[in-house]
């Protein structure tokens, strides 16, 4: 499949003609569970077909092919596929275009896909949501009725004695869901037209067709998986939870010592009360209980490692040929236009630590599981950090992973003209020593890494960039480590004093831990203001910002700040209203729906509508300057990346992932040149001048997480 898609065909030559469109919809059938292995290994299946397949030509009329019982593709859609003067929409069209590639060819420069024109001004990836939010008409909206009859018709039928054992659903046993069936396919071709109809006036950009194209290809050539090493882990955990759950039950006497009702009880008939049994709960336990109790709930956090799931992840998607396909999602974070992460969700693995990797993966590859947790204890942990280590390059080739250096750090100074950030990215680049420097006076030669300085500068630059305060830093501040030196009672009391907050020396523990707390919360405001006092360029960036944005919303003229254009773009027909900032790149960030509204200060502020990522609806969000800061900062970020991935692509070089602002390349073994890559990263890019880009990697023969 995969070396259809890049071998020569004859293609129909361009007479710069008129465009014409032709959007399409397809319905297949393959065993493949979609859901877990991916459209990629769905569609490679042996058997996977194509059951409906509905079209139209310039907003015609929409049409229906049966091909389940018997009818022909016409030949102008084939003709149309290859035609590069047709161009090919869809809705989620990358499964669209490489199912239809296998039994045809369309050069997936003819195509759009309508779902990330959505993303693009705001909407989420859903079909159905996104044409409800549009206000479409109840007949031009996605039939509620899909999900059910694309579970009859398009999965293998558990048989049983009422559906005579069959294993599949054919058109004659449902003839009148079938029918519905033909419907669905057909409005779905209706809603997608409609949707891009509506959102015409609102295009897309080239050059992010051009990254969109670009991400397709990467998904389709897709990354080589270890599968040795994926065996190897799977059978190590499985055996490993086997003798854990031993243990636990052992030292519990519990039925089901992984019920958190039962280990519940248990806890409490050992002095320990307990509100949960999540995770952080767990771990703060851990560092206060002794004896058999911490054992049991050492237990639990390793029988709760989620990295297992990693490995399931890429078991379930590994195509025949050893690589898995479609890990990632063009534009998945609408609000910046960032990728994210599908099936084995690649933007959020495990970090490594071990300086041994390659004598663990070989103990995981070769099952040695006694020998494994004899030489490092703990196996859930070592196999957490080997999930990335199964992602290899093709035989004969190299990994090269090269990653920009404190990007969102050096965005932020160049939009802000924050200069002394400049001067250090355009020297020695130590940030967090420069802004220890900046905060407390103190020559930076001065600031050693591991010093509590440094750690300040750190904490503050990785926690206030966005207007963050003692919250963030308190979030940001992993373990504790920039508290004040001296906690004790006697320190308390004075602080607490010195803020007329008399506390004695015989007041009770309630009373002491309220001190501690609120001595611990001066420290970390204490930074916030000294950060602010040196970084007043972004502080008033900050601002800018929201005031920008409010002036827009207040008056409807577009207002200018710092390179950037905010903007209120509405058509008044289709019933669309957008707040939208204009990047250097010319690509728009989009707020749908803006407003007005006091916020929980009794402040004017921003809100838009968008979709909850955790609730999965459309809801009223608000946002304020430093949020507005963030965005931009980040869809800058991912801006650059854009720019290297073609950079990249044009030197020949095949990127196989992009992790945050890291790339991932599988290259020819003579052809791993990281200091080339390194280089094509920190060029200047033409719409950023005076960014300040820098890069750096390593070349190996598995993925990792360089420190």
């Amino acid at each position: 499949m995969n070396e259809q898609l890049n071998r020569g065909h004859p293609v129909m030559p361009s007479l710069n003609l008129p465009k014409s469109h032709l959007n399409i919809d397809l319905e297949t059938f393959s065993s493949v569970e979609i859901s877990k292995s991916g459209s990629y290994k769905y569609i490679q299946s042996d058997d996977f077909e194509i059951l409906l397949l509905s079209y139209s030509f310039n907003g015609g009329e929409v049409i229906t092919i049966d091909l389940l019982q018997g009818e022909t593709v016409p030949q102008e859609v084939i003709n149309a596929l290859a035609d590069p003067n047709v161009i090919k929409h869809a809705y989620n069209a990358a499964f669209e275009w490489y199912a239809l590639n296998k039994f045809w060819h369309s050069p997936i420069e003819q195509w759009q896909d309508t779902m990330i024109h959505g993303l693009y001004c705001g909407f989420t990836s859903g079909l159905d949501i996104t044409a409800k939010v549009l206000g479409l008409p109840q007949d031009k909206q996605k039939m509620t009725v899909g999900r059910n009859l694309i579970k009859i018709f398009c999965t293998p039928t558990t048989p049983n004695k009422r559906n005579g054992n069959r294993t599949r659903t054919l058109p004659h046993h449902e003839p009148e869901k079938w029918q519905l069936f033909k419907d669905y396919n057909n409005q779905d071709v209706a809603v997608e037209m409609e949707i891009e109809k509506r959102l015409g006036r609102f295009p897309v950009p080239d050059d992010v067709w051009q990254q969109w194209r670009l991400d397709m290809q990467t998904n389709a050539h897709g990354i080589q998986l270890d599968e040795e090493l994926i065996n190897g882990a799977l059978y190590i955990d499985q055996l490993s939870t086997s003798q854990l759950k031993d243990e636990a039950k052992a030292l519990t006497g519990l039925d089901n010592p992984n019920s958190a009702a039962q280990l519940t009880k248990w806890l409490a008939e050992k002095g320990v009360e307990v509100e949960n049994l999540q995770k952080d709960t767990v771990a703060e336990l851990v560092k206060t209980t002794t004896g058999e109790v911490k054992k049991v709930l050492e237990i639990r956090q390793q029988l709760s490692k989620t990295s297992i799931k990693k490995y399931k992840a890429m078991d379930a998607a590994i195509c025949a040929d050893g690589r898995v396909r479609g890990l990632l999602q063009f534009y998945g974070a609408n609000r910046t236009g960032r990728w994210a992460g599908r099936l084995v969700q690649v933007q959020n693995l495990s970090k490594n630590h071990m300086s041994t990797l390659d004598l663990a993966r070989d103990l995981v590859k070769n099952k040695k599981a006694d020998l494994l947790s004899f030489t490092y204890g703990n196996t859930s942990d070592v196999l957490s950090q080997l999930v990335r280590t199964a992602f290899v390059p093709a035989p004969g080739h190299k990994i090269v992973v090269a990653d920009f250096s404190a990007i969102e750090a050096r965005v932020i100074a160049w939009l802000s003209g924050e200069q002394w950030r400049l001067d250090v990215f355009n020297t020695h680049g130590k940030i967090y020593e420069a802004s220890a420097s900046q905060m407390f006076g103190i020559p930076i030669d001065q600031i050693k890494k591991g010093s509590s300085l440094r750690q300040q500068g750190k904490v503050a630059e990785l926690a206030l960039g966005y207007q963050g305060s003692v919250g963030a830093m308190k979030r940001m501040d992993f373990g504790g480590k920039i508290r004040p030196d001296d906690m004790s009672d006697e320190a308390v009391r004075v602080f607490a004093n010195e803020n007329g907050d008399f506390l004695s020396e015989d007041a009770g523990e309630d009373q002491y831990q309220l001190a501690r707390d609120a001595m611990i919360d001066a420290n970390y405001l204490s930074i916030v203001r000294k950060w602010r006092a040196a970084s007043k360029h972004i502080v008033n960036m900050w601002y800018a910002f929201e005031n920008a944005a409010l002036s827009v919303m207040n008056d409807g003229r577009p207002a200018g700040t710092h390179g950037l254009i905010f903007a209120r773009e509405s058509d008044i027909v289709n019933g669309l209203d957008f707040l939208t900032i204009q990047l250097p790149s010319k690509r728009k960030l989009y707020y749908v729906k803006p407003f007005i509204a006091q916020n929980q200060f009794e402040k004017d502020a921003l809100y838009y509508y968008g979709l909850d990522q955790e609730k999965h609806k459309w809801v009223k969000q608000s946002t304020y300057g430093g949020k507005l800061v963030e965005n931009v900062v980040q869809a800058i970020a991912r801006d650059c990346l854009a720019v290297t991935l073609n950079r990249l692509a044009s030197a020949g070089y095949q990127t196989v992932m992009t992790i945050h602002d890291e790339v991932v390349l599988d290259v020819p073994a003579e052809r791993a040149d990281l200091d080339h890559v390194v280089d094509l990263m920190k060029q200047p890019i033409e719409w950023a001048p005076g960014l300040p880009l820098n890069a750096d990697g390593f070349v190996n023969d598995y993925y990792k997480k360089d420190d």
